[in-house]
């Protein structure tokens, strides 16, 4: 006689293959988010592609996934968490397929917007569908499971993405997903029941559609000037959409009832101040790491699976310290570690910036890795304290559309951080290698052909004619002239932290958990 399982364990059943789901679908998240941007040069150099090509490549799934993300979270209550979930796994599936096939950095940066979509719509399903299905007592314990996946992710996306570009294999980044999407959809669909949230709410389109093409327009406008200028018609048209855009937004939002973003949660100081925050905090650690990246390998000579391993020490210790500094803002409230942990942070950056051309990857422990752990100490202190507080600012029944907006303004301060920085430092590479190469003395004509060509970044080639030491000292001058360039975004990136400590001494109120 066969032994029916019983209801307890069909339930453990169905529980562990929900969490399964909800760390694979996070997997892919994280992965196409923090891997590829030490797989840039690779792909620079494989697509023969410019910097304001790259920084789109970076960019757009950033700017759709932000700017669709609460919109995403509405959907799966409206119409089952369980249904857009799979849709957003196998959007995000298609879309990375499209990814490791693209030829043409064009396709490829539309493949990498279609594919934020598909995350936008995927990422607020993970935790909704835990919440939904697992028994409330071991609820807290398969959201610790997932978060603790969701940690190992970020940790080695970065490491895989640097071994697999040394290999010459970067595409495979976006072929991984492939099985870790098809287990995701199989244990989604075969064993994880339909729920739903609040099936009264109404997705806003309208919001949607604004957020979505500001952000598009300003990035566009900023990664633009890079090559035209902040003076072009062009630039100036699609900068003038974006702000409109966005007003329009904030104006949609404040009469519509059922807003993505409803502003009665900004009338809390400690909510408006922690994602001003966010916003210039995230902003800097979004495109800080990436030039990190570019640094190491276009201008320190670090192979891209050591560079993939130099921002490892920031991530053990945001881990190891997350749980402490939690404990810490308990006790005597979130203000003071909110201002002490960006201000560390700032001084992180700063120290980024003090290096020059080095030794190489042998230099890392005394030139990098000490800035780096001032990063992971400042955001070690940052993080918990800064979740919390957003929280613990808005009513218990809004705690969910509370995280939700901060999340979706970290990744906006992101997407726009790298767009206008990242156009700003095109700009200032281009003004300091011309008078580098010609103080090393080169060519006018071969000085010409460089300057043509100054949008490769840190990966613009010598001419051929330049052999011997000339060449070399072309190489020279281009690697100062990048070192010149990281040197001011990190320092711009140090400043952001301290502003954003400065938010926090000025807004956050000094209150503690109860």
């Amino acid at each position: 006689m066969t032994t029916q399982p019983s209801a307890e364990s069909r339930s453990r059943n169905v529980e562990f293959w929900v969490i399964l789901a909800a760390i694979l679908a996070s997997a892919m998240a994280f992965i196409d988010s923090s891997a590829l941007d030490v797989t840039a040069p690779a792909l620079q150099a494989d697509l023969g592609i410019d910097a304001t090509q790259l920084l789109w490549i970076i960019n757009s799934y950033m700017l759709t996934l932000s700017a669709l993300m609460l919109a995403g979270g509405a959907l799966g209550d409206i119409f089952g968490r369980k249904r857009m979930f799979a849709i957003g796994i196998g959007l995000s599936l298609f879309a990375s397929i499209l990814c490791g096939l693209a030829q043409d950095p064009n396709f490829l940066i539309a493949a990498r917007a279609l594919q934020g979509v598909g995350g936008a719509i995927m990422t607020p399903g993970s935790l909704a569908i835990i919440s939904a299905t697992v028994a409330q007592e071991r609820r807290g314990r398969a959201i610790g499971t997932w978060a603790t996946f969701a940690t190992l992710t970020t940790l080695l996306g970065p490491v895989l993405g640097g071994w697999l570009a040394s290999l010459g294999l970067w595409r495979m980044i976006f072929f991984i997903n492939v099985p870790v999407a098809a287990i995701a959809l199989f244990a989604l669909l075969r064993y994880v029941p339909e729920s739903y949230g609040d099936r009264t709410r109404r997705v806003d389109i309208p919001g949607a559609v604004l957020v979505t093409v500001g952000l598009a327009a300003l990035a566009f406008g900023f990664l633009q000037a890079s090559d035209v200028g902040w003076g072009d018609p062009v630039v100036l048209a699609a900068i003038a959409a974006g702000v409109i855009a966005l007003a329009l937004f904030l104006l949609v939002e404040r009469r519509s009832d059922h807003p993505m973003v409803p502003f009665s949660l900004f009338k809390s100081r400690t909510f408006s101040g922690t994602n001003l925050l966010t916003f210039f905090l995230y902003a800097a650690l979004r495109f800080a790491p990436f030039f990190l990246v570019l640094n190491l390998q276009q201008a320190q000579g670090y192979p891209p699976e050591v560079a993939g391993f130099a921002f490892l020490p920031f991530s053990v210790l945001l881990t190891l310290m997350s749980r402490w500094s939690g404990a810490w803002s308990d006790r005597i409230g979130a203000r003071l570690p909110l201002i002490i942990g960006p201000a560390i942070t700032g001084i992180g950056f700063a120290m980024l910036a003090l290096p020059g051309l080095t030794g190489g990857q042998n230099d890392y422990w005394t030139s990098y890795f000490p800035g780096v752990i001032a990063l992971g100490i400042g955001m070690g202190i940052t993080v918990t304290p800064l979740t919390t507080a957003v929280i613990s600012a808005a009513p218990e029944e809004s705690s969910g559309t509370a995280s939700g907006i901060n999340n979706a303004v970290a990744r906006t301060a992101g997407a726009l951080g790298l767009a206008l920085v990242g156009s700003l430092a095109i700009l200032y590479f281009t003004g300091v290698l011309q008078p580098r190469l010609t103080g090393a003395n080169i060519p006018a004509g071969s000085v010409d052909v460089m300057m043509a060509n100054a949008g490769d970044f840190g990966a613009l080639s010598v001419p051929a004619e330049l052999t011997g030491d000339m060449a070399s000292a072309a190489n020279e001058a281009i690697r100062w002239a990048f070192v010149d360039t990281f040197r001011l975004v990190m320092i711009a990136a140090a400043v952001l932290a301290w502003i954003s400590a400065g938010m926090a001494a000025l807004l956050v109120e000094d209150k503690k958990s109860n």
